[in-house]
C-alpha cells in the first residue's frame, strides 16, 4: 500500500508501543516519518528496528515548550511541512482520587493535556492544506474506571480538544480526530496491570483478547489517510467492545 507516498508524518512518543507501531505502518505505506521521545537510547533503538532510511528521530519532551520549539524548527528545516501529526505522547498513573499528590497531578496534566495542546499549536504553521491530526485519547474518557480520576480527566480533555480543533481547523482543510484505545498490550499496559490481574481485566473485553499496538496503528493510518477525508471531529474507540458491550 502507498497511501502515504511523499507524506511527512510526525509521531510524538514514537519509541515503543502504539507510536512505534504507527511509525512502522506509515513507513510501510511510503511516508517519511519523524518520531520523538524523551530518552535518546530508546530513540536510537527504535530507529534501528524501523525499515528503510525515511525515519528521523528527534529527542524531546512533549510537555516542554522549548523542546517543542526545537522540534518544529528541525522539522521545518528538514522537511518544510507536516502532513500527518499523531499526538501520541502520554503517561499513565492510577491511584484513588484521595491519594493523588499535587506533583503527580501536575505531571499527568502537563504531559497528557498540555503536551498534546502545545504539540498541535506549535505544529500548526507546518501543517499542509489537507493535513490530518490524530490525537491519542483513551477508553477511560468514555467509561469511569476506579483509580483513574486524573488520567481519565486528561484523556477527556484531549477528546474535547479534538472536537474544538476540528471546528477551528476544518475550514482550512485540516481534519482532527482521536483514537481511544482500550486494553492494548504495550509496555505501558504491563507496567500498570499486574500479571495476576490480567484475567479479571480481560473478562471485561467482549472480543476475548487484549488489543495490539498494530490494531491501533491501523486505525490511526485510516484516520490519517484520504480514505477518511470526510471524517472530522470524531473519536474512534478501539477496545474490543470494552465500553459498549458486556461479555456473556
Amino acid at each position: 500500500m502507498t497511501n502515504f507516498d511523499g507524506k511527512i508524518a510526525l509521531i510524538t512518543g514514537g519509541t515503543s508501543g502504539i507510536g512505534l507501531a504507527t511509525a512502522r505502518r506509515l513507513l510501510d505505506e511510503g511516508a517519511q516519518v519523524i518520531i520523538t521521545g524523551r530518552d535518546k537510547s530508546r530513540l536510537d533503538a527504535a530507529v534501528e528496528g524501523l525499515p528503510g532510511d525515511r525515519v528521523l528521530a528527534l529527542r524531546g519532551d512533549a510537555a516542554d515548550l522549548s523542546d517543542l520549539d526545537s522540534l518544529t524548527d528541525a522539522v521545518r528545516e528538514r522537511f518544510g511541512r507536516v502532513d500527518v501529526l499523531f499526538a501520541n505522547a502520554g503517561v499513565a498513573s492510577f491511584q484513588p482520587g484521595a491519594d493523588v499528590a499535587e506533583d503527580e497531578f501536575d505531571r499527568l496534566v502537563s504531559i497528557n493535556f498540555k503536551g498534546v495542546f502545545f504539540t498541535v499549536q506549535k505544529t500548526l504553521p507546518l501543517l499542509s492544506a489537507d493535513a490530518s491530526i490524530v490525537i491519542n485519547a483513551s477508553w477511560t474518557a468514555h467509561r469511569g474506571m476506579a483509580g483513574a480520576s486524573v488520567y481519565s480527566a486528561t484523556k477527556a480533555a484531549v477528546r474535547s480538544l479534538t472536537q474544538t480543533l476540528a471546528a477551528e481547523l476544518g475550514p482550512q482543510g485540516i481534519r482532527v480526530n482521536s483514537v481511544s484505545p482500550g486494553y492494548i498490550e504495550t509496555p505501558m499496559f504491563h507496567e500498570n496491570v499486574e500479571p495476576e490481574a490480567q484475567a479479571d481485566v480481560l473478562a471485561n473485553v467482549a472480543s476475548g483478547r487484549f488489543g495490539t499496538s498494530q490494531d491501533v496503528a491501523d486505525a490511526v493510518a485510516f484516520l490519517a489517510s484520504s480514505e477518511a477525508s470526510y471524517i472530522n471531529g470524531q473519536d474512534l474507540i478501539i477496545d474490543g467492545g470494552l465500553v459498549s458491550a458486556i461479555p456473556a
